[in-house]
């Protein structure tokens, strides 16, 4: 074989090969509660993930490759949560994961990316620790980023619209057992203390308690004038429930998920005024949230999400992540953070038009002032007044 027919059969294999590097897919995890009683909180933030790669892929992917899904049912358990990242680093060589619905999980998982230098999005998670778990000095960086409100952000706005806008001097806290309720707690009473007030009652319940009677009568005797929430599942509805039975009707106040359709459906009218931080309420008040909506009904064939914070947080969250791996060329972990730290382009989201949402030092995107106050009304959530 002459020297330029070598030359040339070794420049197709390497076009070849390089051709076949470039088509590679870029492999993304996606973990989070499929099952159980987070579900209507994982499956919503999953749905709006994969809308958001659909539209990617559609348009030529990134970097001329498409993004593939690789998703993990942690069931909202530490350990099962632990696995799946094991699995989704080590097995499936993801470049980034999105997701963690359930605080505890994310805590308990997110250290095995931190050490492989992967990022991570939590894109629903809010216990205000999850991202500043790997911090300095400790650790020159941090992979783990957010596109929810953290939990400090929530119980200023929760606590605001009881003893700021509503005047109460009275006030009780129902919350969960669960790492999110309990850290949710301590920031409610961190950020009340702050303002000169302590609960008449600080009550706990557990995942599938059907009957709040105890925690309530507490409250209720202590002459609670608001009863504030931090929960996750449908126990929240038992709280409004409960609440009728007794014939007491105060103002429910409480963290985000008081807008999950489990709620609005198991409170019914009972669950009628309360209000809750919302980064996104499925209202199409925007070009790109009218075509967000419409899609994920059109895909999913709903009408009203399941849990639209927790899709709209997921949807976001891939923009951003697609934009900082154009952005470093590349799937590098490394140079994926250093990325996000430093977007140049603005990011449109249906949450908001991200403009530099992170920097080395913060890796919130949602920051205080943009979520807003939700309230429960006929079975929806509409932007409270």
């Amino acid at each position: 074989m002459s020297y330029k027919v070598k030359a040339l059969v070794a420049s197709i294999v390497l076009g070849l090969a390089a051709a076949s590097n470039a088509a590679e897919p870029i492999k993304i995890g996606v973990a989070g509660p499929f099952t159980g009683g987070s579900a209507p909180m994982g499956v919503s933030m999953r749905d709006g993930v994969k809308l958001a790669v659909s539209e990617i892929n559609a348009k030529g992917g990134v970097l001329g490759r498409q993004l593939q899904l690789v998703e993990r049912d942690d069931e909202a358990k530490n350990e099962r949560g632990v696995q799946v990242a094991q699995e989704l680093i080590n097995k499936e060589k993801v470049v980034a994961t999105v997701g963690y619905i359930n605080t505890g999980v994310a805590l308990a998982s997110q250290r095995f990316y931190q050490e492989a230098k992967i990022p991570v999005l939590n894109n629903v998670a809010t216990g205000s620790v999850v991202t500043k778990q790997f911090v300095a000095p400790e650790h020159k960086d941090n992979y783990i980023f957010r596109t929810a409100a953290n939990d400090t952000i929530q119980s200023a706005m929760i606590v605001d619209e009881a003893v700021v806008k509503n005047k109460f001097t009275k006030v009780a806290i129902l919350a969960d057992s669960t790492n999110y309720g309990q850290l949710g707690r301590e920031d409610l009473e961190k950020t009340l203390g702050a303002k000169g007030i302590k609960p008449v009652a600080v009550e706990k319940f557990n995942i599938k308690d059907v009957d709040m009677t105890p925690q309530l009568l507490k409250a209720k005797q202590g002459g609670a004038q608001a009863v504030l929430t931090y929960g996750i599942g449908p126990e929240l509805a038992q709280i409004a429930n409960g609440m009728e039975k007794l014939g007491w009707k105060v103002p429910i106040i409480g963290s985000w998920t008081l807008s999950m359709g489990n709620f609005l459906d198991n409170a019914g009218k009972n669950g009628d005024g309360a209000t809750m931080p919302q980064t996104f309420i499925q209202d199409p008040n925007t070009p790109k949230r009218k075509a967000f909506i419409e899609a994920y009904q059109k895909a999913y064939k709903v009408d009203r999400m399941p849990s639209a914070v927790s899709a709209a947080q997921g949807y976001d969250s891939i923009y951003l992540l697609a934009a900082a791996i154009k952005q470093a060329g590349g799937t590098d972990g490394v140079k994926v953070r250093e990325a996000l730290e430093n977007l140049n382009e603005k990011v449109e989201g249906v949450i908001t038009t991200y403009n530099k949402p992170f920097t080395h030092d913060d890796h919130e995107a949602i920051k205080p002032g943009m979520p807003v106050m939700g309230l429960a009304k006929g079975g929806q959530i509409v932007q409270a007044k």
